[in-house]
């Protein structure tokens, strides 16, 4: 299947990142410890890791295997948050990011959404999945509003270096087509 570059949901325009979203990218979050507590990076120190980032970004899409979308506010071209999916074989995981000052809002459950519903458009897709610490409960929420189901814990799953140097469990959470995935 061929991904879109650019869709639209009812608050939110997802894009295909671009280098110059590097500044907006860094002030709105990727330099915020409070938003990268759960994620596999550290927070960025300036704008430099931030556009390295926006390169591996085109890497993904170029090879297909790691797609990230821009997120945007209806009529505000300026980045607020990332989300993205990782395509493999009969299944795709996602994974999502978003400026603190906009938490609280179901801005990230609506991208979250909206790429959901594109991987099952893929009549190959049954499987879209995600993983959240233990401890980070607003991202198991978000997965839940998506319509995702808990599947259980994966011990000693992934670093989260902002947390720990070791391995963390993570919720398991999972939308399988006869989920009422199919488009």
């Amino acid at each position: 299947m061929r991904w879109p570059e650019r869709f639209q949901t009812e608050r939110l325009v997802l894009r295909r990142p671009v280098t110059g979203d590097a500044r907006a990218i860094f002030d709105e979050y990727a330099q915020d410890a409070d938003v990268s507590r759960y994620v596999m990076w550290r927070p960025h120190r300036d704008v430099n890791e931030t556009t390295a980032f926006l390169a591996r970004c085109q890497t993904g899409w170029a090879a297909g295997n790691d797609l990230s979308w821009a997120i945007t506010l209806a009529g505000d071209d300026r980045v607020v948050g990332m989300v993205g999916a990782r395509p493999r074989g009969h299944m795709a995981d996602i994974g999502y990011v978003l400026a603190r000052r906009l938490w609280g809002e179901g801005i990230v459950a609506e991208a979250a959404r909206a790429v959901v519903e594109t991987a099952f458009i893929d009549p190959n897709v049954y499987r879209v999945w995600a993983v959240c610490d233990v401890e980070n409960r607003a991202s198991a929420r978000v997965m839940e509003k998506v319509g995702m189901t808990h599947e259980g814990v994966l011990r000693k799953w992934i670093v989260h270096p902002n947390i720990s140097p070791y391995p963390r469990d993570v919720h398991c959470y999972a939308r399988i087509r006869s989920d009422g995935g199919a488009a």
